[in-house]
């Protein structure tokens, strides 16, 4: 590959890394034909950029990117695959309905939510993240819950009222 085709696909790397949230580094590598096709559907249905990358452009876009991703380094060995997404939650759950019927792909890391997380064990507890539309949704229904109860407190005394007033009209 020629140097001039490195530096753009490096750029092409980072202009993803800083336009994404978040991005998962995967191993995907076996995946037959099908089961790769399986896979990109599956990403694309959920807004996810599926990208396979060489680790070391990947390396070097994460130098150039916005922000410190030093702690991957170590994981950047053997086939690596990037799921770009803007829920943090996307590739998680991607990953682990896959996993219900194939061995790969593999978590190597992720960054999602701000923060880093090395290893495939971390991939239940990024799956089950809540997205930032998921929280918002939780907020409000916490905050309506009082107010319904408020609501609903007040028509019932308002109907017992009515109803103790009907019935002393009626004794008249």
């Amino acid at each position: 590959m020629k140097r001039e085709d490195k530096k753009i696909l490096i750029e092409q790397i980072t202009e993803e890394i800083n336009k994404y949230d978040h991005f998962y580094l995967t191993d995907i590598a076996g995946l037959d034909a099908s089961d790769s096709t399986e896979l990109r559907g599956k990403c694309y249905e959920n807004g996810i950029k599926l990208m396979v990358v060489k680790n070391t452009l990947m390396k070097l876009a994460l130098d150039k990117a916005e922000g410190d991703f030093d702690e991957f380094y170590p994981v950047l060995k053997k086939n690596t695959a990037v799921m770009f997404a803007d829920t943090a939650n996307a590739p998680g759950k991607v990953i682990k309905d896959f996993l219900n019927k194939h061995e790969k792909p593999i978590l190597k890391a992720a960054y999602a939510a701000e923060s880093i997380f090395i290893g495939e064990e971390n991939l239940d507890m990024l799956a089950s993240m809540k997205s930032h539309d998921e929280l918002i949704g939780d907020i409000v229904l916490l905050l309506q819950s009082p107010m319904k109860t408020l609501i609903s407190q007040l028509q019932s005394g308002g109907q017992t009222i009515s109803g103790v007033l009907k019935a002393l009209e009626e004794k008249e």
